[in-house]
Order: structure tokens, then C-alpha cells, then sequence
């Protein structure tokens, strides 16, 4: 028969310490990185004199302050190695700060390293009540909600059987189990969401949900920010161990995000500076006026020609990424040898994928060039650029009024990195901009 579980009354807790479960105060962590230091006891012993090991410091959090109240869903975000999990260690109380304090109020559930605890020669079930004890918990009221783990974790035939004969994914299942059902007053998390099957996922998140309703803190590292935005209330921004910035989820992740693109996008344009481009010029041979030529790059009878594409930000000043929902101008440069009467420009859009996104032309678009003679360039804005985050190729070309005869053809020539910007969309290839209505009442 299933055991009724025990449903802690969080708002006195809360009440108590004016509705703040944590708060860090001017915390400081060092770590000492040592260089070299003695492997055993002999090397110890005949050290020379005086000298000591030596190492140099590494401090991993910096004058971090800030609460969290009761109740709500907080994030840490930042690059790997900005104090994140540090930080929530010491909440855990797995590390001390070296200067500074961390005070937390209530019990404290933590899923830092699934099933790290756990026992190898234990059994699934024996292991339960140990790590129930392990966060204070008797044997009652571990029995009040063993059966829920059991379940949830799909551990039925397993639970009596050592955990050493366990998959990583049991281990998984059974600690994420054991940490969220245990009552916490604080649950912990450290990217571990991340890990099992999609249908394991959707059901952390779902018990994750539930938790939020009844009232449980929950304080979460992740690198995604779709499940940043979508969870929590407010979010601290960490780098390098100093706290950058505390805020609403979106406002926070939006500055973060813009950090990181400008960064991913000074890294392209060095190792674009590093590395010698060959001019596309150079991609097919010249040939006679009215000769088609194809190398597998581009095709075309030559008379006027893409030289290249140039990318450009809102601020009109080149760029060698763009972001989702941010102003993006692509120009388009060309060449003609002869004069040409309005010709038609035409570019094309594919992802990684292969899938085939957009196809547009000035023809379509209603722009007539006139006659082209010598070089010049045509701009296609998008304001916002729709394109979702990931690596994408652009084609050129270049035709007639009647788009018949194709003077010059780029296929896929020109490559474009896409990252998260101010679209709050997160699925699928395109954002598509509509608009959500209701029926008039």
C-alpha cells in the first residue's frame, strides 16, 4: 500500500528569516594550485630544507553577494570556469568560503554529481535510506516516500541489487530521484538535467514544476537559456568569479548572450585574420564573354559577377556573425564587364541541415537595378534577421530579367554563423514573427 509523504510546512521557515533561504555575503573562494608537491611520504621527508611546496592561488569566486528568497527558481549562468559551481557548493556546504559567509535556511537537497554517494556495495534500497539519513531525514520518514523514488526512478527490479552493477543512466534515474523526493527546503542543481533520455527529462522537469508550486527554493546552474528563461525568476550573471549582474531572467540572459556573441564574434574575425582567404574571384578560371564554366563552386557566362558578400550589424560596421532578432545587412558586391540591363539578384539560404530556407530575389522584391557597368553593390536588409542560432550558408547569383540565363551562380559559397540574440524563440529553423490573438469579444 502506498505510504502517504510527509509535506513540510515551508512558510514558517520562510516567515522566520523574512522570506530570503539564502544569502551570500562578500564571498570569497581560493583554491591552491600546486606546481609541485610531494606523491608520497619519503618525498615528503626529504624535502630541502625550508622549501615548500610551491603553488600559486586561483580564486574561483570573488566578492559574490546577493539573496535568494523563499520560494522562487534562481539561476547562475556564465562560462565554464566563472564560479558557478563553486558557488553552489557552498551553498551545499560541500566547500567553505575562504572570506565571506553563506547562510542558508532549511533543509538542503543537492544533485551536484548524481549518485556520488551512493554506496557500491549497497543496494539501490539500502542506499535510499542512507543518503535520506545523509540529509536528515529518520527512517519513517524515508519510508513515507520510497516507494514514490522507486517508482519515478523505474528502479523496481533493480532496487535490492547492488548499485555497482548499475548503468550510468540507473544511477542517474535513482540519485535525481532520491534528491527531489526527500522534502528539500532547497534543491540544488548542477546542469544535471541535462543527462538520461527525453522521456526521463520531461519527467525531472515536470517533478521540478511541482516542487516550484509547493513552495521548495530552487537554485540551478545551466548553460541553456531556454530553460533559464523558461524556470527562473531572477539570475546571476558570473565571470571569472565576480558577479557581472543580479536580475530578471530575461533582461540578465539577453546581456549575457550579447557578451557572448561580441566575443564568439572578435574570436571569428582573428582566426579569419590568421588564415589568408583565397578572393572568390579566384574560385573558376576566367573565360570568353558568353562561355558558361562550372568547377563545382559556381557557374555562369561571366559578363557580370558576385566578387563577394559582405555581413553587417545594425551599426552598418562589418560583422562575421549575425544574431536571431537583431538588425542584419547582407552586401552584395558586384562586377560587370559589359553593361547589363537590370539584372536580377537573387540569394539563397541553407542550413547545416541541407534543408533549403529562403530563396529571395530583387525581381520579387520589386527593385529594378538599371544598367550595371564597373562595381557596385545591392543591400538585402533584415531587420530582424529571422535565422535561428546555428551555421548557416548563403548562395549568389546573378541573371536576367527573365531569370533564364544565369550569369553568375555562388552556390552555398558563403558561410554564416548565427547566434541567440533578442527573439525569444528557441525551436525549429526560422523565427517567423506572428502575432498571438484572441477572438473579439
Amino acid at each position: 500500500m502506498r505510504r502517504e509523504a510527509i509535506r513540510p510546512d515551508r512558510s514558517s521557515e520562510a516567515a522566520t528569516h523574512g522570506n530570503v533561504a539564502i544569502s551570500v555575503d562578500d564571498v570569497s573562494k581560493r583554491f591552491r594550485l600546486y606546481q609541485q608537491r610531494a606523491t608520497s611520504l619519503k618525498e615528503a621527508l626529504t624535502y630541502h630544507r625550508g622549501s615548500e611546496p610551491k603553488h600559486k592561488d586561483f580564486w574561483a569566486v570573488r566578492g559574490a553577494s546577493f539573496e535568494i528568497e523563499a520560494g522562487t527558481t534562481y539561476g547562475l549562468i556564465g562560462h565554464n570556469g566563472s564560479g558557478k559551481s563553486t558557488l553552489l557548493r557552498m551553498m551545499a556546504g560541500i566547500h567553505r568560503p575562504t572570506s565571506g559567509k553563506v547562510t542558508t535556511h532549511g533543509r538542503i537537497s543537492a544533485l551536484l554529481e548524481l549518485g556520488a554517494g551512493f554506496h557500491p556495495e549497497l543496494s539501490g534500497r539500502e542506499n535510499v535510506f542512507l543518503n535520506g539519513s545523509i540529509l536528515g531525514l529518520n527512517r519513517r520518514e524515508v519510508n513515507a516516500v520510497i516507494d514514490d523514488i522507486i517508482e519515478f526512478a523505474g528502479m523496481e527490479e533493480f532496487i535490492d541489487s547492488p548499485v555497482k552493477i548499475y548503468s550510468s543512466g540507473m544511477y542517474v534515474r535513482l540519485g535525481f530521484s532520491v534528491a527531489v523526493h526527500v522534502n528539500p527546503d532547497i534543491l540544488l542543481i548542477d546542469e544535471v538535467i541535462a543527462v538520461g533520455d527525453e522521456e526521463f527529462q520531461r519527467r525531472c522537469f515536470e517533478h521540478i514544476y511541482r516542487l516550484r508550486r509547493e513552495g521548495v527554493t530552487i537554485v540551478m546552474v545551466s548553460h541553456s537559456s531556454a530553460i533559464i528563461e523558461s524556470m527562473c525568476d531572477k539570475v546571476t550573471w558570473l565571470d571569472h568569479g565576480h558577479v557581472m549582474a543580479i536580475g530578471d531572467a530575461s533582461d540578465v540572459m539577453r546581456q549575457y548572450m550579447s557578451r557572448v556573441n561580441e566575443e564568439e564574434a572578435n574570436r571569428i574575425a582573428e582566426e579569419q585574420a590568421q588564415e589568408p582567404q583565397e578572393p572568390l574571384a579566384t574560385l573558376s578560371a576566367s573565360v570568353a564573354s558568353g562561355e558558361v564554366h562550372n568547377d563545382g563552386h559556381r557557374r555562369g557566362s561571366g559578363e557580370v559577377r558576385v566578387d563577394r558578400l559582405e555581413f553587417l550589424g545594425a551599426d552598418g560596421s562589418p560583422r562575421s556573425v549575425g544574431a536571431t532578432g537583431e538588425s542584419f545587412t547582407i552586401r552584395i558586391h558586384v562586377t560587370a564587364t559589359t553593361p547589363i540591363q537590370d539584372p536580377v539578384i537573387a540569394l539563397e539560404f541553407r542550413h547545416e541541415s541541407g534543408a533549403h530556407i529562403a530563396g529571395p530575389n530583387t525581381k520579387f522584391g520589386h527593385m529594378e537595378l538599371g544598367t550595371l557597368h564597373g562595381s557596385t553593390y545591392v543591400d538585402y536588409v533584415l531587420n530582424p534577421l529571422p535565422l535561428m542560432p546555428g551555421d548557416w550558408r548563403v548562395g549568389a547569383s546573378l541573371s536576367d530579367d527573365q531569370m533564364l540565363h544565369i550569369y553568375d551562380l555562388v552556390a552555398e559559397g558563403f558561410p554564416l554563423r548565427v547566434q541567440p540574440g533578442t527573439s525569444p524563440e528557441r525551436n525549429g529553423l526560422v523565427d517567423l514573427r506572428g502575432e498571438w490573438c484572441l477572438p473579439n469579444e
